[in-house]
C-alpha cells in the first residue's frame, strides 16, 4: 500500500515510522518552510525518532498523486485550508485518513464532515483516534487504538493492514461519538493540567467521572450513542491525557494557570469555544468545559471558577 503521511509533526512523523514497520511505501510530507520537514531533510530525525532511508520525503503536493491512502496530521482548525489546496491535484479513488482530534470552530463541524464536503466523491474518509504517545510508542510500549468510517469495507481494509503488536486496533461503531469524543477530551486534559497547576489534583477522580457525563449527553443530542464517551476515543483516553507527562493539553493547563509560557499546539484551546457553540446549538450544558473556557478566553480567576464548579448543586451522582 503506497501512503503519503500529511504532517511532519511529532504525531505524523510517529505513523509514518509505525507503517513504515507495517511493511508500507511511505511519503512524508511537510512544507518547504517547516522547520521540522527541514531538519528530517537534512537529518532524517527530530527530537524523537529516526526515519529510515527507505521513506521518502517531500515538499511537493505531487507526492499525494500516486498515493492509495493520505493520512492527515496537522492543525486541526486548519483542515479545511488544507482540503482547498489540494482540490487543483483533482485526487479521486483515495482513502483519506484523518489523525487529527478537533472540532472546526465557527461550523461546529466533525472533522470527517469537513473532509467528506471538500473532496471528491469518489474518495472515502476514515478517522484514527485512540489514547497513546510518540515517545512510548516509539520505546515499543504498546497500546489500543480506533479506527472509523461510514465505510464499513475501508473500516476494515485500514484495520487489517495497519494492526500490529504495537497498536492493536479496533473497528469504530459510532463516528459522531469516536469523533466529539477524541476531541472533548482535550479539553478534559487542559481541566486536569489547570488542577495540577492549582495543586489539587486530588479531584481528577471526579473531574474524569463528570467530563465523561457531560461529553456522553452531549454525544446522545448530537445524534451519536453516549456509550461511546466511555470507550477507547474518549475515557480510554484519560490516562494518556488526564495524567501523563507528555500530554500537551495537560502540560498547556498546568502552564496557563502558573502564568508560564507554552508554545506546543494544545487542541484543546480551540475545541473548547467550538464545543461552546455546540453547547448552545444542542441545548447540552456543558458545566466542565464552560470552565475550562471562562478560564481560558475571558480571564476568569481559574481557582474561583474550579470552586464554583466543585460546588454545583448536584442531588445525585447519576443522571436522573
Amino acid at each position: 500500500m503506497k501512503i503519503t503521511v500529511a504532517g511532519c509533526g511529532r504525531w505524523g512523523s510517529l505513523i509514518t515510522w509505525y507503517l513504515d514497520r507495517q511493511g508500507h511505501s511511505l511519503t512524508l510530507y511537510g512544507r518547504e518552510s517547516s522547520v521540522h520537514m527541514q531538519r528530517f531533510l537534512k537529518e532524517r530525525r527530530n527530537d524523537l525518532l529516526e526515519l529510515d532511508g527507505r521513506i521518502a520525503l517531500s515538499t511537493s503536493y505531487d507526492c499525494f498523486r500516486d498515493a492509495d491512502v493520505i493520512i492527515i496530521s496537522i492543525a486541526s482548525q486548519a483542515l479545511r485550508g488544507f482540503l482547498d489546496e489540494l482540490k487543483p491535484l483533482g485526487l479521486k479513488n483515495k482513502i483519506f485518513v484523518l489523525c487529527m482530534k478537533g472540532i472546526e470552530i465557527g461550523t461546529g463541524k466533525r472533522l470527517s464532515r469537513i473532509a467528506t464536503e471538500n473532496i471528491d466523491e469518489s474518495n472515502k474518509v476514515a478517522v484514527w483516534l485512540g489514547p497513546g504517545h510518540v515517545q512510548e510508542f516509539y520505546a515499543g510500549i504498546p497500546n489500543c487504538m480506533v479506527i472509523d468510517s461510514e465505510d464499513n469495507d475501508v473500516k476494515k481494509l485500514l484495520v487489517d493492514e495497519f494492526s500490529s503488536d504495537l497498536i492493536r486496533f479496533y473497528y469504530g461503531t459510532d463516528i459522531i461519538g469516536n469523533e466529539i469524543g477524541a476531541a472533548a477530551k482535550n479539553v478534559i486534559g487542559i481541566a486536569a493540567g489547570i488542577l495540577d497547576g492549582l495543586g489539587l489534583g486530588t479531584l481528577k477522580g471526579a473531574l474524569m467521572s463528570r467530563g465523561t457525563h457531560e461529553i456522553a449527553r452531549l454525544i446522545s443530542a448530537m445524534g451519536g450513542s453516549e456509550l461511546s464517551a466511555y470507550g477507547l476515543c474518549h475515557l480510554g483516553d484519560y490516562e494518556a491525557t488526564v495524567f501523563s507527562e507528555y500530554s500537551h493539553n495537560r502540560m498547556f493547563g498546568e502552564s496557563f494557570v502558573r502564568g508560564d509560557k507554552y508554545d506546543s499546539l494544545a487542541e484543546g484551546y480551540y475545541t473548547v469555544k467550538a464545543l461552546m457553540e455546540l453547547s448552545e446549538k444542542y441545548g447540552v450544558e456543558l458545566p466542565i468545559c464552560e470552565a475550562v473556557y471562562r478560564t481560558l478566553y475571558f480571564g476568569c480567576d481559574a481557582r474561583e471558577t474550579i470552586d464554583g464548579l466543585f460546588r454545583r448543586s448536584l442531588k445525585y451522582e447519576q443522571p436522573r
